[in-house]
């Protein structure tokens, strides 16, 4: 029989990290199609001594015990990643094989077979409306048949975490956890949502006809959004060839020279079973940080890489004596999730359109306007989708997780068809929508302030490249609200947010 081992909080963390960069790193061979199966269950096996109902107790007695607040939340996200430690633990077989299972998932369009992760992939690329339409109907009954087992996954974590945090109700826990009420949040977002319903109405129906063309459906399927979002009319502007020499010389003018970073490892290639989504794998920051993306041609490539390169910088760029829980280990996503945001947002801003790619004034706000149209769509599609979780959690104790509501309000929101099937496929874990809209809040209240203090060019200024850096040095350990208080703004003053939608808007398409 195995001994048990009962590790002090330090003990704890530096075993912790070994594993966290373990399973990092097979997540990241998967995610990029290095390898066709996940095995996450070994390196969970070989961990087994790391996690224990034990070492729990342990770790919240330390964490009572803790007179000093930073130590206290040390010991607290240690403590709360030990419970994910304990679910990973009792469900990564069931993990693995959902993984796999989708992997292994396959669609048959026009004679030909290829992997869902292709075909959804596919989408964004697929010039006739007809298509996209017929593809994304097969890819979405594809991705359904694994609804099942998605539902007993999520009924057996949420069972686990109920009994182990000791909070029954899965929106009370996350509240607590992300300090902040989700449904407030969600209250005043659907205020802002509101105040923008005509401005969204018009811009929608410019924007749908423009880039869906004459073909269009009143009331176009979700499969369309990929496509609109890399505005693949003009991909002949925003090419695939350019995306990468384009997105080093937008960092370096902010003053990052995000190809000489040693810590920092980029996935550019394309794969057959390459996961579509972009996305920053920290496995040890900031030594090792890897940024994946998956370009196909249009602008979409462009904000990916932008967005991404945001999460990298940070973690790449945290202070490395900083704990080991400080540098990796957040309350939530919302914190680095401002970075990859505010990143990004140098692709709405039409002189970077204009300045890379050779386009008129016109042309160029055009272009701008068009992007943060999809941006104000994704936008209301979060918001919707954070009402239909909080709806889906607070009633999954009774119902055990239905798709009441999600196709429904993404709809409405969107003006774009979602199936109710979807439902499960489209939700991410720990009520990430609510940190994702965070950063929606928190982005618009930095640029605002950036504007203020650096002027109207803050988006190619190495005086914002120096803020951001410092704020990066700061690691996981501050949360998004707090930020938002550094910078004089209320963390729910949604009136920046109201406001850049609405200058874009004005502009003349």
């Amino acid at each position: 029989m195995a001994t048990l081992v009962i590790r002090t909080p330090n003990e704890f963390e530096a075993r912790l990290q070994a594993y966290i960069f373990e399973r990092s790193e097979e997540a990241r061979a998967v995610r990029v199609g290095e390898k066709e199966t996940s095995d996450q269950a070994a390196i969970v096996a070989r961990y087994g001594d790391l996690f224990s109902r034990d070492q729990l107790d342990a770790l919240s007695e330390a964490e009572q015990a803790a007179g000093d607040p930073d130590e206290r939340e040390r010991v607290y996200r240690l403590r709360k990643t030990c419970e994910e430690g304990l679910i990973s633990a009792e469900l990564v077989e069931k993990e693995d094989a959902l993984e796999n299972a989708e992997l292994a998932s396959t669609v048959v369009f026009r004679g030909e077979t290829m992997p869902l992760r292709a075909a959804q992939a596919k989408l964004a690329v697929l010039t006739a409306y007809a298509d996209r339409e017929e593809l994304g109907e097969l890819a979405i009954e594809s991705s359904a048949k694994l609804n099942d087992d998605r539902r007993d996954l999520l009924q057996a974590t949420e069972s686990l975490s109920a009994e182990l945090s000791g909070e029954p109700d899965p929106v009370a826990r996350s509240e607590d956890e992300k300090r902040i009420s989700l449904r407030q949040l969600a209250d005043v977002l659907a205020d802002a949502v509101a105040l923008l319903d005509e401005t969204y109405a018009a811009q929608r129906e410019l924007w749908f006809g423009r880039l869906l063309g004459p073909d269009r459906t009143p009331l176009p399927s979700s499969a369309h959004a990929a496509y609109m979002r890399r505005l693949s009319p003009l991909e002949h502007v925003y090419t695939k060839e350019r995306a990468t020499e384009i997105c080093l010389d937008t960092l370096k003018e902010l003053g990052f020279d995000l190809a000489a970073d040693p810590n920092i490892r980029p996935d550019l290639d394309d794969r057959p079973q390459k996961t579509p989504r972009a996305c920053v794998i920290a496995s040890d920051p900031p030594k090792v940080v890897h940024l994946i993306t998956r370009a196909q041609g249009g602008l979409h490539d462009y904000q990916a890489f932008l967005h991404e390169a945001g999460h990298a910088l940070h973690y790449a760029g945290c202070d490395a004596t900083l704990p080991y829980t400080f540098r990796r280990i957040s309350r939530d996503h919302a914190l680095t999730e401002i970075y990859s945001y505010i990143v990004e947002e140098i692709s709405y801003e039409p002189e970077w359109h204009a300045l890379h790619f050779g386009l008129s004034d016109r042309e160029a706000h055009e272009n701008a306007q068009a992007t943060t149209f999809m941006n104000s769509l994704l936008f209301r599609r979060y918001t919707a989708k954070l009402h239909f979780e909080i709806d889906f959690w607070s009633r999954f104790p009774s119902d055990g997780g239905t798709p009441e509501g999600y196709a429904q309000r993404l709809t409405e929101a969107t003006g774009l068809r979602y199936r109710p099937e979807n439902y499960l496929a489209d939700m991410d874990s720990g009520f990430y929508s609510a940190d994702y809209l965070r950063a929606w809040i928190r982005n618009a209240q930095l640029r605002e302030h950036l504007i203020g203090k650096i002027g109207e060019n803050w988006w190619r200024s190495p005086e914002t490249g120096q803020l951001l850096r410092d704020l990066f040095r700061e690691g996981a350990k501050p949360t998004s609200e707090e930020i938002a208080e550094r910078i004089g703004y209320n963390p729910l003053d949604v009136r920046p947010l109201v406001a850049r939608f609405e200058e874009a808007a004005s502009w003349s398409a």
